[in-house]
C-alpha cells in the first residue's frame, strides 16, 4: 500500500514526502542540512541532544527535527536567530563539560563535535572546564574509553543495546553526575561485551577508540631477528581508500600491497588465502555432518565476535558451532608451519600481522586455545583498518599516488569466494559453492547463490543439491543473531548450515572500519557500497570457488594431506568453550 504524501513548507521551499518522514529526513530531500549530535539513524532516534531544533509554525518551542513528523501544510523554518542561538547556546553547554585536547585527540580529523562547532560558528567557549582531567578505562584489550569526552548522546548505549543486543553499558548515575558506563561502574573487561566495536563507530567524539597496537609493529619491523609477515583480511581493499579520500567502495588491493611493502613488511601476504582453506575445512566439516548425523545446524566459526556471543550468552548452541579457526588464526597458523618450513625460518623469528577490519581480532589473537603445537600463536598482533592507514599516514606515503602491487604468491593466491568473505553471506555462498560440486561430484552451475547476498538481517534460502535439501540462513548483526536462535530454539526454525557474523552487514561494516559522521551513515548507503566493491572483484576473478585455488591444493597435497584430516585438525582447528562473566 502506497504511503500518503504529505506537502509542507521548509524555508519557505515547498516539500512533498510520504507521511511518517521527520523534519530532518524532509529538509534533507530539499537540500537543507539540519545539524545533529545524538542522531543516527536506524541506530539512536531519540531527540535528546536539541542540536537539531527547528522552528515550526504554530508550535509553542522549538522542535527536534530528528524526531518530529511532518504534517499537512506545516511551515518549518531551520535557520532563524532563535534557532542559531538555541543551537549555539547547546553547544557551549556540552563543550562546557567536555576535555578538549583536541590537536592530540584520536578524533582529531573525524570529530563530529569539532565539526558541529566549525559550523555554528563557535569561536570560544564561555563556560569551558579547563581542569577537566581524563578519565580513562582501559581494561579490555579492544578498546578504551574516555569519558571527559563523552556527551552523553547515548549512541554506543544504543548499539550495544538495540543493535547488537548485548547491553552492557548504558548510562550510570543522574544529573551532573550521568555517565556512561557498566553496571555497577564494573570495568568492561568484567562483564559480557563480545569486542564487536560497534559502539566505537556509533561514538562521534574521542570517547570511544580502539587500543593502538601499531607500536608493536613498528618494534618488529625495527628488530633485524623478526621476519615480519602481513596480511590483510578480504573487507579491507574495500575500506582502506576511505581513509585517504577516496570514494566509498573504492577497490584499493594493489595500493594496499604496495603501501605494505613501503612500510617494510618482509612478506606481504592475503588471508584471502586462509578464507579458501576455511571454506575446504568447513565444507568438510559440515558434509561430514550432513551425511553421517553430526550436530545441525552447523554454525560458522569466522566472526569472533559471534563466538564470543556464543560462548557467554548462548553456550548451548556451541556444538552447533564449526570447530574450524578464523581465517586470520589459520592465516597465521600456515605461516608458522607450512610458510616457516618452505622458507626455513624457525617459526618463533616470525611475527605475524593481521589487518583486520575487526576490534575483536584483537581478542582473539590472545586466546589461548588457539596456540599451535610448537608453541606459537598464530598471530601476533590484529590492528585494525584504522590502524594501517595511521602508519601509513605517519609513514609519509601519498596513498592515492601508489602504485598496483601484488601479493607475494605463496600465500597471496586467492578466489573470488575468498574476496565476498567480507560481505553478510559471503562466508555462506562460498562454501555453497563448493558444497555444491562436493556432493554432486561434478562442476555445478550456476556459480552464484544471490539469494545469501543483501544488506537484509536475516537472510533464508533452500538448495537441492544431489538429491538433498539444504536449508541455509546468513544473519549479521547481534540482535537477528538472537531472533534465528531463539527460532531454532523453539522449533520455529529448521536449518542444516548457518553464518552468523556479529556485525551489521558483516566485515565490511565491521568495528574497525574508516569512520563516516552520522550525516553520511543516516543516508548513505556505506555497506552497500562497500559490499559491491568485493562481488564486483569476485565477478572479475578467473578462480572463482575456492577448491580450485593453485596454492590450497598445493598445500593439501604436499603438507596437510586430505581437507579435515589429522594434520589439517592440529593447525586449522580449535575447540570453543562457555564463558561465565558478571551479567550487566
Amino acid at each position: 500500500m502506497e504511503k500518503k504524501m504529505i506537502n509542507l513548507t521548509i524555508d519557505n521551499i515547498p516539500v512533498t514526502v510520504p507521511e511518517g518522514t521527520t523534519v530532518l529526513e524532509a529538509a534533507r530531500d530539499a537540500g537543507i542540512k539540519i545539524p545533529t549530535l545524538c542522531y543516527l539513524k536506524g541506530v539512536n532516534e531519540i531527540g535528546a541532544c536539541r542540536m537539531c531544533v527547528v522552528e515550526v509554525k504554530g508550535a509553542r518551542s522549538l522542535m527536534a527535527a530528528c524526531v518530529y513528523p511532518v504534517s499537512e501544510g506545516m511551515e518549518v523554518f531551520t535557520n532563524t536567530p532563535k534557532v542559531r542561538h538555541s543551537r549555539q547556546l547547546t553547544l557551549e553547554l556540552i563543550l562546557s563539560n567536555h576535555r578538549m585536547d583536541c590537536l592530540t585527540c584520536s578524533r582529531n580529523a573525524h570529530c563530529e563535535l569539532r565539526q558541529l562547532a566549525s559550523d555554528l560558528g563557535i569561536d570560544a567557549v564561555r563556560y569551558a572546564n579547563d581542569q577537566l582531567p581524563p578519565q580513562i578505562e582501559a581494561s579490555a584489550l579492544h578498546l578504551v574509553r574516555d569519558n571527559s569526552k563523552c556527551i552523553l548522546c547515548r549512541r554506543c548505549v544504543a548499539a550495544c543495546k538495540n543493535i547488537q543486543k548485548v547491553g552492557v553499558i548504558n548510562t550510570n548515575d543522574r544529573g551532573f553526575a550521568t555517565h556512561v558506563g557498566s553496571a555497577f561502574d564494573r570495568d568492561l573487561a568484567e562483564v559480557d561485551c563480545v569486542s564487536c566495536g560497534q559502539c566505537i563507530v556509533a561514538c562521534p567524539t574521542g570517547a570511544l577508540y580502539e587500543k593502538d597496537d601499531t607500536y608493536k609493529v613498528i618494534e618488529a619491523l625495527q628488530d633485524p631477528t623478526k621476519h615480519v609477515v602481513v596480511g590483510p583480511a578480504p573487507s579491507v581493499r574495500a575500506t582502506l581508500g576511505e581513509s585517504f579520500g577516496m570514494p566509498i567502495g573504492t577497490n584499493v588491493e594493489g595500493k594496499m600491497v604496495t603501501a605494505l611493502r613501503r612500510l617494510g613488511f618482509d612478506k606481504v601476504f592475503d588471508v584471502d588465502t586462509a578464507a579458501d582453506f576455511t571454506i575446504m575445512e568447513e565444507g568438510t566439516e559440515f558434509l561430514d555432518r550432513l551425511q553421517n548425523g553430526g550436530a545441525l545446524p552447523m554454525i560458522t566459526s569466522c566472526s569472533p565476535g559471534w563466538i564470543r556471543y556464543a560462548e557467554q550468552h548462548a553456550p548451548e548452541f556451541i556444538p552447533n558451532l564449526s570447530s574450524c579457526k578464523s581465517p586470520q588464526q589459520m592465516f597465521g597458523s600456515l605461516v608458522k608451519s607450512y610458510y616457516a618450513e618452505k622458507a626455513g625460518i624457525d617459526p618463533k623469528d616470525i611475527f605475524v600481522v593481521s589487518v583486520m577490519p575487526c576490534t575483536a581480532k584483537k581478542y582473539e589473537v590472545s586466546r589461548e586455545e588457539q596456540r599451535m603445537a610448537n608453541g606459537c600463536m598464530p598471530v601476533d598482533v590484529a590492528i585494525t583498518t584504522r590502524e594501517l592507514a595511521r602508519m601509513i599516514t605517519q609513514a609519509g606515503i601519498l596513498f592515492p599516488m601508489l602504485p598496483e602491487g601484488e601479493f607475494d604468491p605463496m600465500l597471496g593466491i586467492s578466489t573470488g569466494a575468498a574476496t565476498i568473505f567480507g560481505a553478510s553471506g559471503g562466508v555462506m555462498e562460498a562454501a555453497l559453492r563448493t558444497v555444491s560440486e562436493k556432493l554432486v561430484g561434478k562442476e555445478a552451475a550456476p556459480v552464484e547463490f544471490h539469494e545469501v547476498r543483501g544488506m537484509e538481517g536475516v537472510k533464508e534460502a533452500t538448495y537441492e543439491l544431489a538429491g538433498k535439501t539444504v536449508h541455509v540462513c546468513a544473519a549479521s548483526g547481534l540482535t537477528n543473531v538472537s531472533k534465528v536462535l531463539k527460532g531454532i530454539q523453539s522449533g520455529e526454525l529448521h536449518y542444516d548450515f548457518i553464518e552468523f557474523m556479529a556485525c551489521p552487514g558483516g566485515c565490511i561494516n565491521g568495528g574497525g572500519q574508516p569512520l563516516h559522521p552520522a550525516d553520511v551513515r543516516s543516508f548513505t548507503d556505506i555497506k552497500g557500497l562497500r559490499a559491491k566493491a568485493l562481488y564486483d572483484q569476485d565477478a572479475k576473478t578467473l578462480i572463482r570457488k575456492s577448491h580450485e585455488n593453485p596454492v590450497l591444493q598445493e598445500v593439501y597435497a604436499t603438507y596437510l594431506g586430505e581437507p579435515g584430516g589429522h594434520k589439517a585438525h592440529e593447525l586449522l582447528h580449535c575447540e570453543y568453550v562457555p564463558q561465565q562473566r558478571y551479567r550487566t
